[in-house]
């Protein structure tokens, strides 16, 4: 027989079980890379299959591009893009070496003069783009982009010059927020989680965990979510919860929720699954082949949330 590539196949599972509908659903719609993330995380796949498609993705500059994230569309290395390859590299245990040290030194091309990143690089004009993402030409620092990098850096105990500047001024940004949205406080969770200074981490944290009950920023309860302000420029409905805050149970965002409050927000998270097998999007859709793009990458995180707080998937 000749030889695939592909895993070997994985020990049989209930047909109606959470994992089969997901398995399914991105077998079906799933771009390469998601069908063998999935495979990595749940069907014991190889990671070298993960980082060999990740790399369809990378440009000459070192940096990633081809529409990583589904809605920053074209061929054009962006941060948000290369923030998205460093998470997938860190979720397969390859976020170092060389090929991190090369994304730094993109990194550093596309920095502002404080050092840090901006969400969008003027490159991006040009091709399609969320209508919610705006492009300007000298676009400033943004924690969106920088926090879930630098994070991720530290995390995996990268050194590198750019560093310096960019953990800096996440520190200055996390600890000057007074008002925010969900996206940017859970960009500053992800830097949070992983900064060197533990102590200073933790009462950043504790702050930050009062801002958002204070400013209901998370549903508590979501199935009364309607009581919930979503932020401005969301959708329609795009809440956040307790498990996108704290996506596992060692996040310093933890602590923000009771027992109780965690546990409707898991039980949301895990009833959410639809009827094909993959879980929503949530964020304004605005082309479908965005839309089916993203779900799969929703869905793999949903399950992998699920699994690290010891829920059954499977």
């Amino acid at each position: 027989m000749a030889e695939t590539g592909a895993s070997p196949l994985p020990p049989k599972r209930p047909a109606h079980s959470q994992l089969a509908r997901a398995e399914h659903f991105v077998w079906l719609t799933a771009r390469v890379l998601e069908q063998r993330r999935f495979a990595y995380h749940f069907l014991g796949g190889d990671a070298d299959a993960v980082e060999t498609a990740l790399a369809a993705y990378r440009n000459q500059d070192e940096g990633y591009g081809h529409a990583l994230e589904p809605d920053l569309r074209g061929p054009v290395s962006q941060p948000l893009h290369t923030g998205h390859a460093l998470r997938v590299l860190d979720s397969i245990g390859r976020c170092g070496g060389q090929r991190v040290e090369r994304v730094c030194r993109y990194l550093t091309a596309v920095s502002t003069q404080d050092g840090a990143l901006p969400a969008i690089h003027p490159s991006q004009r040009g091709y399609p783009v969320a209508p919610f993402v705006p492009v300007v030409d000298d676009p400033p620092s943004e924690l969106l982009a920088t926090g879930p990098v630098v994070g991720l850096l530290h995390r995996n105990e990268v050194w590198h010059a750019w560093l310096f500047r960019a953990t800096d001024f996440c520190w200055q940004a996390v600890e000057s927020l007074e008002k925010s949205h969900p996206y940017e406080i859970e960009a500053a969770v992800a830097f949070l989680d992983s900064a060197p200074d533990r102590s200073r981490a933790e009462a950043a944290a504790d702050r930050l965990g009062r801002l958002v009950r204070e400013h209901r920023l998370a549903a508590l309860d979501p199935e009364r979510s309607e009581e919930f302000p979503v932020a401005p420029g969301y959708a329609p409905g795009e809440h956040h919860f307790g498990h996108d805050y704290a996506k596992t149970p060692d996040s310093l965002a933890r602590a923000w929720f009771t027992d109780e409050e965690m546990a409707r927000s898991l039980d949301f998270l895990a009833d959410a699954q639809e009827e094909d097998g993959g879980w929503p999007i949530r964020w304004r859709q605005w082309a479908p082949g965005t839309a089916l793009e993203a779900r799969p990458i929703v869905t793999i995180e949903a399950l992998r949330t699920l699994r690290a707080y010891g829920r059954p998937v499977g």
